[in-house]
């Protein structure tokens, strides 16, 4: 993760109450492993991103990018710092975008957990809004959005055994373990989430649909799933929130960050993942995919625009992509979920993750109307 702030408007800032690190005991040990490391001068949190707990540390002018889990009880599978740490070590040799991963810290009595140490890149993240060196660039959203098309074709064209990476997943199988793991996921946390989400707001269901709309949408999964044509490297939470730009360059995306879901497998599982976070003209407010407020209005391309860059990108059959934007809506209703229930059960003092409850059932809704109603 390397999401520095750009032109005035940092994406860092105090660490929130509640994440806060041993910062002499987590510098110490950084200072014992790294080479030309000066005294810890400052160590910062970025604010955005919904799970893992990014922070910025200032060494006397170097700075490093220090990445752990959230604090509390967390899902089993989830999180994976070694994951990331495997992922990133590599990568960098082959695709430029990831950030390279200097350490990975299994010693839980430095931090409380595993933790991993990134590089750090200067630049901007585009979230609600262009940054203001990206915003005065002529067609910038358009460009913005063919740029991370871009990005996630040129991942998907890598060779998992020349980048290294081959033992991050096993490509046999994936997409049906895929289904069945999140809708393990989804059990695990059900039955105490649906009867606040029965009563929460803008959640009502018209008469005749089912309450359990989470299990409704992964049955449909299932039963529908299609075959995998190719395999690839995956990043797995691809998204325009998840790329970094040089301030004043729309056209190419700099660096990829959060990788801890990283794996071999469909690479068209990422595709559908990151059209689930694209907005749309044709989206409504009671059917919109999960985007920061805000992108819909930037001029990015359509979704039919990103699947036909895509397409012409790689000569990948997207005659299926449909299956695949349902399941990764329906699996981040899945992920809002287990972020909701770890607040709803006190393991996490993120304010954010307790106004989240409200968007479970439109996601799976919407998995389920784009499965065909």
């Amino acid at each position: 993760m390397t999401v520095p702030g750009g032109e005035g408007q940092p994406e860092y800032g105090p660490v929130r109450p509640g994440d806060e690190l041993p910062a002499d005991r987590l510098a110490d040990y950084l200072q014992q492993r790294m080479d030309g490391l000066g005294p810890l001068v400052a160590l910062h949190q970025f604010p955005n991103g919904a799970a893992n707990l990014t922070y910025l540390l200032d060494f006397s002018g170097r700075r490093l990018v220090v990445r752990r889990p959230p604090f509390g009880e967390i899902a089993v599978g989830a999180h994976d710092m070694k994951r990331e740490y495997r992922a990133l070590s590599r990568l960098w040799r082959s695709y430029p975008r990831a950030p390279r991963a200097y350490l990975l810290c299994e010693d839980h009595s430095i931090v409380g957990s595993d933790f991993l140490v990134i590089e750090y890149r200067p630049g901007v993240v585009v979230w609600g809004s262009l940054p203001p060196g990206l915003a005065r660039q002529p067609s910038a959203g358009r460009r913005i959005g063919f740029a991370v098309v871009d990005a996630l074709a040129d991942l998907h064209q890598l060779d998992p055994e020349q980048a290294g990476v081959a033992d991050l997943g096993r490509p046999d199988g994936f997409v049906e373990r895929q289904v069945r793991g999140w809708r393990a996921r989804w059990a695990a946390v059900a039955e105490p989430l649906l009867a606040n989400l029965a009563a929460a707001p803008g959640t009502g269901r018209p008469s005749g649909e089912s309450a359990d709309l989470v299990a409704e949408a992964g049955a449909r999964l299932a039963a529908t799933r299609p075959e995998t044509v190719r395999t690839s490297v995956l990043h797995n939470d691809f998204k325009i929130d998840n790329c970094q730009f040089d301030p004043g360059d729309p056209d190419r995306v700099r660096s990829v960050f959060d990788w801890d879901m990283a794996t071999v497998g469909d690479p068209l599982i990422d595709l559908g993942t990151m059209l689930n976070y694209w907005p749309d003209p044709s989206d409504d407010p009671d059917n919109r995919p999960s985007h920061p407020d805000g992108q819909q209005d930037m001029g990015l391309p359509t979704r039919a625009e990103v699947v036909e860059r895509y397409a012409r990108a790689t000569g990948a059959d997207l005659a299926a992509v449909s299956w695949y934007e349902a399941f990764g809506c329906w699996k981040t209703a899945i992920v809002i979920a287990q972020l909701y229930h770890r607040y709803v059960m006190g393991n996490s003092h993120d304010l954010r993750q307790g106004l989240k409850g409200d968007r479970i059932l439109p996601l799976a809704r919407r998995a389920l109307t784009i499965l065909g109603g």
